[in-house]
């Protein structure tokens, strides 16, 4: 099995699910299930902070006992389940349970497939970017998909794509598997592995995780209120589709180079240009509050999302041994895929019901104290 097309077969149909729930789900659980904006925000809100939750504890506990493929099998096997559940409810608090459950195992796949991707570079005989890309790829397809059978067929079209997403990656799990992702961690392997305690004691990894943080977050009312924002626009839903996928096709073009163009850069550097290019972001958006200026911005996309990404994945690939991957992927996904998100996305329900620009203008709080965080540490961190 060559390593590198397992890694990009894996990112592709991981992303292809992920193109469902991102830019999609709030707009599902308004449109479909009849809630209001403000009890979507509510529900994906608390989802955040169980996805926060179960990355943080749940996924780097099993990491230690399970090999990475069977994390990955049994996390889409519950996902699917969880899933289904969806289908005869309606109720508030009966979507807010299993809302709960769903966000407990399903996002947990992602810290579970950038984990293996580690373990493969750090073998040297990978090209993270370059598979990576094959994600983004992943997500240009399903918003296309989405946006044309929702078109069709109405919002609850978004849920069927998500169970037969689920259902593909289910099916991928059963062919070949690279041998190094199928042994099981031994009980000498287990005794010493490294705590989540050893992981803070690395003296700069606090201060990249905070930055991280900050930059993940600042996306969250772009995830939850996008895909709303470009309605309240009067955009069809077809032509919503073409317009979310212009800031991932951006970032397909940073990671198909990211390797080669930015091979001699330091992830400060690198962290420095995301908190930048995420300020201009925000700030645009507040300040031409129509359908063209939204699809220019973007562009920045790359550098808000990919690159702040991107330089997480070189600092840990760099800097800490591979035992350690597990557990700094899942304290990323947690605080900063999750925790952070979550609680930006009660901020931006409650600026967005004032106005929806706002909601976007109001990430610049975490994008501005980046950038100050940055100029401030990278000597003394040298990071």
């Amino acid at each position: 099995m060559n390593n590198q097309r397992w890694l990009s077969r894996n990112f592709l149909v991981f992303f292809l699910t992920w193109g469902v729930f991102l830019p999609y789900w709030t707009g599902w659980l308004v449109q479909a299930k009849g809630l209001s904006v403000a009890e979507a925000s509510l529900i994906m809100g608390f989802g955040l902070l169980a996805r926060g939750a179960s990355t943080l504890f749940a996924f780097p506990f099993v990491s230690k006992y399970w090999s990475s493929q069977t994390v990955i099998l049994v996390l889409t096997v519950c996902s699917l389940v969880a899933t289904l559940l969806y289908i005869p409810i309606s109720s508030f608090n009966t979507l807010f349970v299993v809302t709960i459950l769903f966000s407990a195992v399903y996002p947990a796949l992602l810290p579970a497939v950038e984990s293996t991707a580690s373990a493969l570079v750090q073998q040297g005989d990978v090209n993270y970017g370059k598979s990576r890309s094959y994600g983004s790829l992943g997500f240009v397809i399903s918003v296309l998909i989405v946006s044309v059978v929702t078109g069709y067929f109405g919002e609850q079209a978004i849920l069927w794509s998500m169970i037969a997403g689920l259902c593909f990656i289910l099916f991928i799990h059963f062919l070949p598997t690279p041998a190094v992702l199928l042994v099981k961690p031994t009980i000498g392997e287990r005794k010493e592995s490294l705590t989540m305690r050893s992981l803070w004691q690395v003296k700069s990894f606090p201060i990249v995780l905070l930055v991280v943080v900050l930059l993940q977050g600042a996306h969250a009312s772009y995830y939850n209120y996008g895909y709303i924002y470009l309605q309240n626009l009067h955009i069809k839903n077809y032509y919503i589709g073409l317009i979310i996928n212009i800031a991932i096709i951006f970032e397909i073009l940073y990671f198909a180079k990211a390797d080669h163009l930015f091979k001699k850069w330091k992830p400060s550097s690198l962290l420095l240009l995301a908190a930048a290019g995420s300020t201009l972001r925000w700030i645009l958006v507040y300040l031409f509050p129509n359908v063209w200026m939204f699809m220019f911005s973007q562009s920045l996309h790359a550098l808000s999302f990919g690159v702040a990404h991107y330089a997480f994945i070189l600092y840990i690939t760099k800097n800490l041994p591979k035992q350690q991957i597990p557990n700094a992927q899942g304290v990323y996904s947690a605080f900063a895929l999750s925790l952070s998100t979550a609680i930006l996305t009660l901020v931006g329900g409650f600026l967005y019901e004032i106005s929806p620009g706002l909601a976007f203008l109001g990430m610049i709080v975490c994008t501005v104290p980046a950038i100050l965080l940055i100029v401030v540490t990278r000597k003394h961190y040298d990071y």
